[in-house]
Parts: C-alpha cells; structure tokens; sequence
C-alpha cells in the first residue's frame, strides 16, 4: 500500500513542482519578448557553440566513466563502447523524461543483463552511479562556497563567512568518506540504507569522474554567456550546481522551470533574454539532441533483441 502512494506521490510533487516553478518563471519574464532571446541565441559566436558542444562531450563521457567504474567496483570487465551506449542512452532517457517514468535501474537492466548482470548487481550499480554524482555535487558546491563564498548570498542574505563554513563543512563530509575507504571501514549504515566503502583506486576515480561531469555541464551554460554578462566560470558553476540540484529534487520532468527560474534569480547582471538563450543552449546540447539519438538507440537495441527471439524461436 505504501509503495503504491509513494508511486503516485512522486509524480504528483514532480508535477506540483512543475507548475509552481513554471509561474514564478512567468513572473520573472513576462516583461521579456521573444525577440531578445532570439537576438541573444544569434549573438553568440560559432567558437562558443563549438566550446559548449565539447562541455557536453565532456560531461557525458564522465558519465559513461561512473558506469564503468561500478562496474570495476562489482568486479565486472565489460567493453567501454558497450558501457558509453548503456551510459549516453540511460541518462539522456531519465535527464529529459524522469526518473519516475523512464528509471535508470530500468534501463540499465534491460541493457547489462544481457551481459549477464543480476538484478541485484544493477541495482549496486545505479546507487554508486548515483553516490558517485552526489559526491562531486557535494565537492565542487563545497570548493565553489570557499573560493565564491559570496554565492550563497545570490540566493539566501547570510554572511560570506557562513558561506565558506557550509563549503568546509562539505569538503569534510567528503573527507570523511575518503578516510572510510583509506581505513577500509566497515559499512556506514543509517537506518535501512548502508554505504560501503570501495577500494581507494575505485574512491579516487569517483573523485574525479563526479566533478569532471558537472564541470561539463556548466560549461555549455558558461560558453553561451556573453563576456560582458558573464560572472565568471566559479560563479556559473556554483550557480549551476545549485539550480541542476533544486531541479533534480523537484522531480519535474527534466526540472523544466525550477532550473530556468533558479538560475535567473542567481544572475542578476546579467539581462534575462541572454541567461535563458545560454539556458536554452543548455537543453538543447545536454537533453534535446542526445535524447532524440537516445530514443535511435533504443530502437535499434529492441529490434535487435526480437530478431534474435524470433530466430531463436525458428529454431525451436
């Protein structure tokens, strides 16, 4: 009974985020016209597309990286082509549609059980990929808060030096589990979730991969910015990291609104028509394309593996 109002719960709050973030969007440009946004997607320079189209290459190829690197922590050797389809198409599925609709864990299944991976090996999977990106979240907002304590006042008026205590203090949650793993500590349990703490080459890649990804992806926002309305890249990222969180928490379908209305509230400078055209940039190179090469992917996954059913049952 509890699952089944926890399946309808999350869709609706998704949705309830959705419209509510969607009228403060409202809000915020209904003084803007589509005229601006179009001059300030025209005005941005091809060097920049072509810097923001590497930010994407960059931030998926991470991706990819957390995927094979679960799978060296469960002892699996797979091929990296294999990994880096499964990977691209999982996250551009779940990044544009929804985890409540489209579940990695699904995806992922349908795709590395074919290789011979459990139920229960993919479901390890999924929660590293996901501790592996809540990790350098945690790194870089914590690093970001040090170096740009003052951040923290485009969205709450506290102190610079509140700022950078909230950054240490989440560079020593991370700290804390690189020790876990160092030590080889037991596994930490709160409640009924446990964290196991890997080998420290494995730690140490997740240290890299997790940041590496979200860097990329703030950098096709930060190339789109012109220079004039441009904070600079350890505000952007710092704003990004903020925005891309409170979208994922809102369980909107591809936090569309909460983004746009989070980070036009953080970027103040800058005028709103050139922010969503470098918002747009973003969705179009991180969530529109790949999702349309994703959805080819999918289709030619499944017509593979009913041509192999069907020649299988031919020769029964």
């Amino acid at each position: 009974m509890m699952k089944r109002l926890m399946d309808l719960l999350w869709p609706a709050i998704g949705l309830g985020a959705l419209a509510l973030s969607s009228w403060l969007l409202f809000k915020e440009l209904r003084g803007l016209s589509l005229v601006d946004v179009e001059a300030a997607l025209a005005a941005i320079p091809p060097p920049r597309w072509i810097l923001a189209a590497l930010g994407t290459v960059m931030a998926y190829a991470a991706l990819a990286w957390y995927d094979q690197i679960a799978l060296k922590h469960l002892g699996r050797r797979l091929g990296m082509v294999f990994i880096s389809m499964v990977s691209f198409t999982t996250y551009a599925l779940s990044h544009t549609i929804g985890a409540s609709v489209f579940s990695g864990a699904v995806v992922r299944y349908r795709a590395y059980s074919t290789k011979g991976l459990s139920a229960a090996e993919v479901g390890v999977l999924v929660a590293f990929c996901s501790f592996t990106f809540t990790l350098g979240n945690v790194m870089l907002i914590g690093l970001s808060l040090i170096v740009r304590p003052d951040i923290i006042q485009r969205y709450y008026e506290l102190p610079v030096w509140a700022g950078q205590l909230i950054g240490l203090a989440m560079l020593g949650s991370v700290g804390l589990y690189c020790a876990g793993s160092l030590l080889h500590l037991p596994a930490l349990k709160i409640r009924k979730f446990e964290i196991f703490y890997p080998r420290p080459p494995i730690m140490a890649r997740q240290l890299l991969a997790g940041p590496l990804e979200l860097i990329g992806a703030a950098s096709i926002i930060y190339f789109a910015l012109p220079a004039a309305a441009n904070p600079g890249f350890i505000v952007v990222l710092g704003v990004f990291l903020a925005s891309f969180t409170l979208a994922l928490i809102s369980h909107a379908p591809g936090g569309l609104g909460v983004l746009e209305f989070a980070f036009l509230k953080a970027m103040p400078e800058a005028p709103p028509a050139q922010v969503l055209a470098a918002l747009l940039v973003f969705r179009l190179l991180y969530l529109i394309i790949p999702l349309v090469f994703a959805l080819i992917v999918v289709a030619l996954f499944e017509r593979q593996r009913i041509a192999e059913l069907l020649h299988a049952a031919r020769e029964d």
